[in-house]
């Protein structure tokens, strides 16, 4: 054979070297390019050599496309990337950050939040392993997933993202590294990008590093934090990743000490690459030379100059990617970027496309389709969620428990915004970037498990705002209530007050002053619990965001399994509190760890 690159038998290194030395410069520049697939084609991959396409939050082919027609998107720009010059193929990456969950019918897992309160680390690694095959199976091989971030303040508006305020419990939740791109061999050399086969796709430990603290919980905001808080808090987790084979990992928009972190090459290169032996690639994050400048995108040039002389790889640029490539080229030929730099940047993420066996598997393995959804993924699903549940109040009398309910009475009242909303329980990144109201996918809401479990022997009576006539024509043996928020995703989440909205406290109170009562909160951190309403309910269930499988909640509710969640974050009881951390800070609601068992 007469490229070394071509030869699925030559080594990793061997082949990057042979491919880079056949590349212009235009073709290397090309590799370092992620656009948007709404202004992807063949044909612009294929001339300007793209090295990735992707999917913004919630872009997808088309309202409620299924994997296959993902497949037909995916494998049309591939085509087009096959057909260069020298048949580089693309990876295409999407924000499976909880399941595959921009794509109608994949199964959607609890977020983040709410697989810290599990402590279990095998669980997040078998639903890494669901995760990669539901995502390979739409032709993605690269899923911008986990986030590491050690969230310090749930004003932030991707607190949910976080599996924790805890260092140790982020650290034992990057098991999702291995879930999701295969269990590196003894004996694998550190920190050198790893992926077990076409079943699995390349993970993006992000966003690097020390997101989760930004002052006033502002997201994109500015980290104050000392070297060793940022080394012994937020940076821990990078080193777990990076040990599993990690293949890409993703910078922060944030700022450490008023220093942005898309430009640090003291983090970025000196820390991330060479300190910690880091041999994946670099990626930005959406958009983000245009927001290292105010107005945004005001001195493009400068900001592609600063980032990659800093040590990123492949820019997500997303949509400017004419202009991205002009200028970048200006800065190469004028020396400003060194070559080695750019060859640098390239041999990483051809390093990763051979890693992931993209140049023999270039296309979609259609056999997987008939796996997403299935039943044992969904089970996996539920079985996360029984898990997640965090159990804070169970009964007025501490010697008498309300739970677990009674599946034989005959008449109980459902109420509440979030009994019924499977767009509700998921939260945002789902179907859409900030996700949405309403069936926006297949799943199970807490009504329908509900139904599920109670059949024709109890009468259900379900008014999301009860009044008092709904009283007054009825007998309730008990309530449950299920309050929350709205989905959100980054900024638009940002919260200074969380309050619960929708009037949740209001219902909730309103129902538990007539009848027994169960209130379920889906949520995607702590919200102000008003002491009249934790004091009125039987019991108080924090059920995070749970995703597409509500008959996990049914499952704890009714005492076919215990409850085992434990608060992964401390809970406060006013907001003037914030932020409050795991050790050592003094009179919360309920601290760090806490969760009774059923």
């Amino acid at each position: 054979m007469d490229c070394i690159y071509k030869n699925p038998n030559a080594g990793i290194e061997e082949r990057v070297k042979d491919l880079i030395s056949r590349m212009t410069v235009e073709e290397k520049i090309g590799q370092m390019t992620q656009i948007e697939r709404a202004v992807a084609n063949p044909s612009a991959i294929r001339d300007r050599c793209i090295g990735s396409v992707l999917s913004g939050g919630g872009s997808r082919p088309f309202e409620n496309a299924e994997s296959a027609d993902w497949a037909n998107m995916i494998d049309g720009f591939q085509k087009g990337a096959l057909e260069s010059r020298l048949g580089i193929p693309i990876f295409y990456g999407t924000d499976a950050i909880h399941g595959n969950n921009n794509v109608w019918g994949a199964t959607v897992f609890p977020h983040n939040i709410g697989l810290g309160a599990t402590r279990d680390a095998d669980l997040v690694r078998r639903i890494g392993v669901v995760t990669a095959l539901e995502t390979r199976a739409c032709g993605a091989p690269y899923a911008f997933a986990p986030c590491v971030a050690v969230a310090k303040d749930p004003r932030w508006g991707r607190f949910y993202e976080s599996y924790s305020e805890d260092t140790e419990v982020v650290r034992k939740m990057t098991s999702l590294v291995s879930g999701l791109q295969g269990q590196p061999p003894e004996g694998h050399p550190y920190g050198y990008p790893y992926v077990s086969g076409r079943n699995y796709v390349m993970a993006s430990a992000k966003h690097f590093v020390g997101d989760g603290a930004t002052a006033y919980g502002t997201n994109e905001g500015n980290t104050i934090a000392s070297h060793d808080e940022m080394f012994n808090v937020h940076l821990a987790p990078y080193i777990d990743c990076i040990a599993q084979g990690v293949c890409t990992v993703m910078a922060s928009y944030s700022s450490w000490n008023g220093d942005k972190m898309h430009t640090h090459r003291y983090l970025l290169t000196d820390i991330l690459k060479e300190k910690l032996g880091f041999k994946g690639l670099l990626i930005t994050d959406w958009e983000a030379l245009d927001r290292l400048t105010d107005p945004h995108g005001s001195d493009y040039c400068q900001s592609i100059k600063s980032t990659i002389n800093a040590g990123i790889d492949m820019v997500m640029v997303p949509f400017r990617y004419e202009l991205f490539l002009t200028e970048l080229l200006s800065l190469v030929e004028s020396g400003e970027i060194p070559m080695t730099r750019i060859d640098d940047a390239v041999e990483r993420i051809l390093r990763v496309k051979f890693v992931a066996g993209l140049f023999e598997h270039p296309f979609t393995d259609r056999s997987l389709i008939d796996l997403v959804g299935c039943k044992a993924h969904r089970d996996l699903a539920r079985e996360a969620v029984r898990k997640s549940l965090v159990l804070l109040k169970n009964g007025k009398d501490p010697k008498k428990t309300f739970l677990p309910l009674d599946k034989t009475t005959k008449k109980i009242l459902v109420a509440g915004t979030h009994a019924d909303d499977l767009g509700y329980q998921c939260g945002g990144w789902t179907a859409t970037w900030t996700g949405l109201s309403g069936r926006i996918t297949v799943g199970t809401t807490i009504m329908d498990a509900l139904r599920e479990v109670l059949g024709n022997k109890t009468e259900i009576v379900f008014e999301p705002n009860p009044t008092p006539e709904t009283f007054a024509s009825h007998d309730f043996s008990y309530a449950i209530v299920a309050i929350g928020e709205g989905p959100y995703c980054e900024s638009g989440g940002d919260d200074p007050e969380l309050k619960i909205p929708f009037n949740g406290t209001e219902i909730a109170t309103f129902v538990a002053d007539r009848v027994p009562t169960v209130t379920i909160l889906i949520s995607g951190r702590p919200m102000v619990i008003e002491p009249p309403l934790l004091e009125k309910v039987e019991a108080f269930v924090a059920a995070w965001l749970p995703g597409t499988e509500g008959a996990g909640i049914t499952d704890v509710l009714f005492g076919d399994y215990p409850f085992q969640g434990k608060l992964p974050v401390t809970w406060f009881k006013t907001v003037d509190q914030l932020p409050m951390h795991a050790h050592g800070n003094s009179n919360p609601l309920f601290p760090f760890g806490f969760g009774l068992t059923s």
